[in-house]
Order: structure tokens, then C-alpha cells, then sequence
């Protein structure tokens, strides 16, 4: 035997003649590798976390302005399938035999327009947006043109606006949109008349523009039943809907008051930056992918428009015209009296309806309304690195807007504001404008001095 080879393994104990080896390594198996934490480790590891922490929240601090915008929204499938994707039939308004005399149609669908405002791009860089509103310029830029031989109050552009006297009283922060729409508009051609639902003449703010503006500015009285006759909501128990926000009530009101008397709806909570009269005659197109805008048909009447993103809200009346008796009125009415009634507080006689409508005017190959891009009227809603900085929050320190754009006089923001029509403050009445603060210099302080040039003499002026 001692010429013969051992097997290669041979020298690998057996369990046999090796007991001790077989017992280690299933203690082995038992025994998982754990790392043991003492506490001062812990402690030293957490106090690292939190002064990597601290150091870069503050390098985030000194180097940037940080911005947090959350916006989500729940939809209800079975509404969505009830309200949103039926395309029921439109009720024939576009018909002429069922066209107002007053309306027509070849003009306010299908005529031309001084200005062609076509974006073909979502305006998504820089200040496009911004450099597009600058496009449709005003042929009353010479101040001396302002002034005309004189117009009856009637047949002026009549400029419509509301306050529900029941929630709140007409106070200062109302006062701006009265000063920012004479400082801005062409008080020889234009209106401006003031609804609401109870008796506000004897309001001191009231009573001092009446008297300063005898022909530019006048009260009305809402009374939804008398504005709703001939229309499909006409003796509708809907009529009496309203709730605390003045949500449901104030978009029927809107609807009512341009159907009866046409024009231009403008929303209380706007600080108008320019004149109007450019809107009507632009023909607008919609680009696909805007952010915000205003809602305009192809006649020059319109409404405002929301963030793209929100599917089903995005469209707005905060700044809208139709011409008296139009047929998008019309159809509106009837979708209005055809649909469940609307939630509370809620915008389906807003946004929803009007998204609503706009789709029945595709199906039925009918012009809809165009759309004036996000800008025009509502530049906070823009993006966060291009939307105007907040009306309410003290000015940066270092005078910055965005992109290098300044806060100054003549600087970047300002010459933003000269191109767009209005800023739409979104309520908020119950907060003030920082003093010295972009929405102080840049508009109410000129509001001001523009009343005082006209010869506007007055105790605030």
C-alpha cells in the first residue's frame, strides 16, 4: 500500500477522526454576523446627519430663493363620467332663425380682427409670454388721443364688474380696482358699472367716484330672476343658489349681466395694468400646452384661463367679454338648466362649464371661443421661475425679480406690467400690499399720479 497515491480530498478531515470541526462550523451557521452600534456611535452618526443638514439648508438659504409649489386635486370618477366626457348635442343658439337680431354672427364668428395673436408655441422659456402681450399695442398709445368728443354713457364700451355687499363692505383694498381701472382706461369711451346685490350708493368710496366720474361710472342692482327671462334658465329653481364664497351666485351673475347687456367682465380682485380696448379687436388662437389664459372667441369675446395641468379646471371668468345675446351665452344657459346642479362652493358654473362648452362648439364644428395666453391677466399663475413676484410679500432685498430682471422703476417688472392688462390678485382681501412693495410703486402710487394728471382733483389725489 505504500505505493499508492492518496485522493487529492484525503487530507480533509472526516467526521469521523474530526468531531471538533463539524461542531464549529454549525456554530458558525448559527451565529449571523450582526454590527454592534454603541450609543456614542449612534450620536456622533446623527450629529453628522444634522450638520450636513444645516450646513445645506443654509447654503439653499444665501444661494437661492426657494419656492414650494403642491397643487393636487381629486376628481370623482363617476362625476367625471356624468359631467365631463358626455358630449351632449348643443340646443341650436347658432341657428339663424334662433340668432338675435342683435348678434351677428358674420361679424362676431367670422370677421376679422385687427390683431392675429398667434403664439404656435407653449411659450414655455423666458418672458415669451410676456414679449407676446407687448404685440398687441394700443392705437391710443398718444395721450392727447385719450381724449374725444363726447359719447353717451349708453353706447360706450361698457366694462362690468361685482360685489356681493352681503359678505363684506366696499373698502380701500375694493377702492384699487376702481382706481386702477380710471387710471388706466379711456374714461371718454368707456363705462364702467358696478353690481351688486344690495344697495351700496350711500358707501362714501362709492359716492366719491360717482362724483368724480358722472359719465364713466354707475350702480346696478343684480336681479337674477329679471336678468334670466328669455333665457333656458328662465324660472329655474337654480337661480337661487348662492353659497359663502360667492362662487355659484357670481359666475351665474357674470353670464346673466353680459347676456343682457354685453361687454367686459372684470373681476373685482384685478389691479388692471393698461388700457382694455386692444382686446376685442385681437383674434387669438390656442396654442397647444399654455400654461394660464383668457378665454377669447374668435368675435373678441372671451373669458380667462387656467393652468393647463388642471384638466378640467382650466378655464376661468375673471376676465371675459360676449357681445350682447351671444349664442356661447346661450348654449351656456342650456347646459346650465340640462346638467345636475352645481356643488357648493364650487366652479361648475366656471371653469367645468365653460371647458363643457367649449367641447359641444368642437363637436359641432362651430368656432369656440379663442384663448388669450396665461399672461395677459393673470401673471402670478405663470411658472415659478417666470410668474411676478407675490403682491403681499415684502420685495426681495437685493431689488431681484428673476433672470437678472430688477424690481426697480423701468427695470424688468415694469416694463413686464406696461405689456400685459391686468394682475389678477386671486382675493385675498385681507392682506395688505407691503408698503413700498412692488404692487405700492409700480401701480398704486401711478394710479395715483395718473388721476392727478387727468385733473382728477381729490382729497387722495
Amino acid at each position: 500500500m505504500a505505493g499508492r497515491h492518496r485522493p487529492a480530498y484525503s487530507h480533509l478531515p472526516s467526521s469521523s477522526s474530526s468531531p471538533s470541526w463539524t461542531s464549529w462550523t454549525r456554530q458558525k451557521r448559527r451565529r449571523p454576523y450582526t454590527m454592534i452600534l454603541r450609543p456614542r456611535t449612534v450620536c456622533l452618526y446623527a450629529l453628522l446627519v444634522l450638520v450636513t443638514a444645516s450646513v445645506l439648508s443654509l447654503a439653499v438659504y444665501f444661494l437661492y430663493e426657494p419656492h414650494l409649489h403642491v397643487d393636487l386635486v381629486f376628481y370623482d370618477r363617476n362625476w367625471i363620467s356624468k359631467e365631463i366626457d358626455p358630449i351632449t348635442p348643443l340646443s341650436g343658439c347658432f341657428r339663424p332663425d334662433r340668432v338675435s337680431p342683435l348678434y351677428n354672427v358674420s361679424d362676431a364668428v367670422y370677421g376679422m380682427k385687427r390683431f392675429e395673436v398667434q403664439a404656435g408655441l407653449p411659450m414655455r422659456m423666458g418672458m415669451d409670454c410676456y414679449a407676446l402681450a407687448g404685440t398687441v399695442v394700443s392705437p391710443d398709445d398718444d395721450q392727447s388721443s385719450r381724449y374725444h368728443h363726447y359719447i353717451a354713457p349708453e353706447r360706450r364700451a361698457q366694462y362690468h364688474v361685482y360685489w356681493r355687499s352681503d359678505l363684506s363692505p366696499f373698502g380701500k383694498r375694493q377702492e384699487y380696482m376702481l382706481k386702477s381701472f380710471f387710471a388706466t382706461q379711456n374714461i371718454h369711451t368707456s363705462r364702467l358699472v358696478l353690481w351688486s346685490n344690495g344697495d351700496i350708493s350711500p358707501n362714501p368710496i362709492i359716492q366719491k367716484y360717482l362724483r368724480l366720474f358722472p359719465d364713466s361710472f354707475t350702480l346696478r342692482t343684480v336681479d337674477i330672476p329679471t336678468l334670466a327671462r328669455g333665457t333656458a334658465m328662465e324660472d329655474s329653481k337654480l337661480l337661487q343658489l348662492n353659497d359663502a364664497k360667492a362662487w355659484v351666485d357670481g359666475d351665474l351673475v357674470r353670464l346673466l349681466v353680459l347676456w343682457n347687456h354685453g361687454g367686459m367682465w372684470i373681476d373685482m380682485d384685478m389691479l388692471l395694468t393698461r388700457d382694455l380696448a386692444p382686446l376685442p379687436r385681437a383674434r387669438v388662437r390656442n396654442p397647444v400646452g399654455l400654461l394660464w389664459y383668457v378665454l377669447l372667441p374668435s368675435n373678441g369675446e372671451y373669458f380667462a384661463h387656467f393652468a393647463s395641468d388642471k384638466i378640467y379646471q382650466a378655464l376661468n371668468g375673471a376676465l371675459m367679454r360676449f357681445r350682447q345675446h351671444s349664442p356661447y351665452l346661450c348654449e351656456a344657459f342650456h347646459l346650465m338648466s340640462t346638467s345636475s346642479p352645481p356643488r357648493s362652493p364650487s366652479t361648475d358654473w366656471g371653469a367645468i362649464l365653460y371647458l363643457r362648452l367649449w367641447r359641444r362648439l368642437l363637436a359641432e364644428s362651430i368656432p369656440p371661443f379663442r384663448i388669450l395666453p396665461f399672461c395677459f391677466s393673470d401673471p402670478l399663475a405663470c411658472r415659478l421661475d417666470n410668474s411676478v413676484p407675490d403682491p403681499f410679500t415684502p420685495d426681495r432685498s437685493d431689488g431681484r425679480w428673476t433672470d437678472g430682471y430688477g424690481l426697480e422703476e423701468n427695470g424688468g417688472l415694469d416694463r413686464v406690467l406696461k405689456k400685459i392688462f391686468a394682475v389678477h390678485l386671486h382675493n385675498r382681501w385681507d392682506r395688505p400690499f407691503p408698503q413700498n412693495g412692488w404692487v405700492d410703486r409700480l401701480l398704486l402710487r401711478r394710479y395715483d399720479q395718473q388721476l392727478w394728471e387727468m385733473g382728477i382733483r381729490d382729497e387722495e389725489h
